[in-house]
């Protein structure tokens, strides 16, 4: 998840001709209020501080640890924040678009962060942008279908909305003894509140194919 595939991505986009059919938008920070309709304001709060180097308390170390980052795959970095918030705020932007009618599809190259939870980092993912662009969608009065490609299942997303029955998550995601975030089968348990509102089609490590 290195950062330089989104300048290879609108490199790639360039190359093909497919900038001179769309139209490019600048980016802006998620404010907090905006990251707060999934993220709580102590986990934003947190994200900020680690990202600044500040000097954490021990009973702050350890909700650091609680909440991933103790885990290489989500390491610290400087501007944490500012850079995880530009990103949701870029996913913002392409729904602004939609939203107002003036895009009948958009596409944030450096979003897609969605297994990060309400209080928690995973899977290098600190802030889960898809959320909220979709909690964003909810305000307007939008139902919203998530169809989410990804080889891993996006489990920040699913748990957020799991019971809004105005929010479908759809995850094609690979099925295998081990995987992260080892979700995404049908057995893997059922909500009666959310009945409908989410669905799997998982797929094995291997496929055989008939000739």
């Amino acid at each position: 998840l290195q950062p330089r595939r989104v300048k290879l991505t609108v490199d790639l986009i360039r190359s093909t001709g497919l900038a001179s059919h769309s139209e490019l938008l600048a980016p802006r920070q998620a404010t907090d209020e905006e990251l707060g309709l999934v993220h709580s304001p102590d986990y934003i709060d947190l994200v900020r501080r680690l990202g600044h180097g500040e000097e954490l308390a021990r009973a702050d170390l350890f909700r650091a640890a609680a909440s991933g980052f103790a885990s290489e795959d989500n390491p610290v970095f400087e501007q944490m924040h500012e850079a995880s918030a530009l990103i949701a705020g870029g996913s913002i932007v392409a729904g602004e678009a939609v939203h107002e009618g003036r895009a009948d599809h958009s596409f944030n190259p450096a979003g897609g962060l969605h297994h990060a939870m309400r209080e928690m980092a995973s899977g290098f993912c600190v802030y889960n942008d898809v959320a909220v662009v979709i909690a964003w969608l909810r305000e307007k009065g939008h139902r919203v279908a998530v169809v989410d490609v990804d080889v891993h299942e996006g489990d920040g997303t699913k748990a957020t909305f799991y019971s809004d029955p105005a929010v479908l998550t759809i995850s094609l995601n690979k099925q295998s003894r081990g995987f992260f975030p080892g979700t995404g089968h049908p057995a893997a348990g059922a909500d009666v509140d959310a009945d409908g509102t989410a669905a799997h089609l998982p797929f094995p490590h291997y496929l055989r194919v008939a000739h």
